[in-house]
């Protein structure tokens, strides 16, 4: 027979028992991915922001899906709208939460934080923070490179020219994290959204004693205990030289604002005090 004839038929065979062998093995090893999956990442924002946990919306869809405790899930960016649509598609309920934000936990600007020395290196707080602890006598304070700008996804949070301070933008931050993540300084923060978007928080997170942060920065918190002595709702405690404010147990009373010595304490889009008149 001819050679040529030989390796064609020899060929065609390998072939269709290669075809079988991967037809079978298909089936075997076949991999069937749950429906909803796709459902539900049709109603997430496709951010990929990673603000539930989840290396993207497609995981965090894999996620819901597998979870035997569906009240941990929560996509920041969605919000409890999302959330009930996917609760729906999963033949879930899904859980009240709370709206958070991202809030600034410094307000050490250039004239309450005088400059002592200038940096000059790259422009990314990572790499200044390993570096050393900043060009103010402050060591844990805003380092001003805005790695948290660079970090988010939503044009949220921008810097200030004048104070070289992140600002957030309450009508586009998501509370994804991603700036909290990029800040090497911890000085960004999630908190409650509050209502009418009312916050209180002690905006520093220097734990030097009194004395020396005071020094570095006019406006820090020196632990005199003031606050936390007329708060009625045992919503702040003091740590590390530092006060904290519950926002779970603060009831947005203003008191500890108003006691506070270097004003260490911020309120935010409360309306202006009435001034009584003699």
């Amino acid at each position: 027979m001819n050679l040529i004839v030989i390796a064609v038929i020899t060929l065609g065979a390998i072939g269709a028992l290669s075809a079988v062998v991967l037809y079978f093995a298909a089936k075997k090893f076949a991999v069937f991915e749950d429906l909803r999956i796709a459902q539900i990442e049709e109603v997430l924002p496709a951010a990929n922001c990673g603000g539930c946990g989840n290396p993207g919306c497609h995981a965090f869809a894999e996620a819901c899906v597998k979870a035997e405790d569906f009240s941990k899930m929560y996509c920041p960016v969605g919000g409890a709208a999302v959330m009930s649509k996917v609760a729906a598609i999963l033949g879930k309920e899904a859980k009240e939460t709370v709206p958070m934000i991202a809030v600034v936990r410094c307000n050490g600007t250039c004239a309450h934080r005088p400059r002592t020395n200038i940096y000059d290196g790259a422009t990314s707080c990572a790499v200044a923070s390993a570096l050393y602890g900043g060009d103010t006598d402050c060591s844990y304070g805003c380092l001003g490179c805005g790695d948290c700008v660079v970090a988010c996804k939503f044009d949220a949070i921008h810097m200030n020219a004048e104070t070289r301070l992140p600002e957030v933008v309450e009508e586009t931050c998501t509370a994804c994290g991603a700036c909290v993540k990029a800040c090497p300084k911890s000085i960004i923060e999630l908190r409650k959204k509050g209502p009418k978007s009312r916050r209180i928080f002690v905006s520093c997170v220097n734990k030097d004693k009194g004395a020396l942060s005071r020094k570095a920065c006019e406006v820090s918190c020196i632990a005199c205990g003031k606050c936390e002595k007329v708060c009625e709702f045992d919503a702040i405690t003091i740590e590390n030289n530092l006060a904290y404010i519950d926002y779970n147990k603060c009831r947005l009373c203003r008191k500890c604002v108003e006691v506070c010595p270097t004003g260490a304490i911020q309120e935010l889009n409360f309306p202006s005090k009435k001034v009584e008149n003699n």
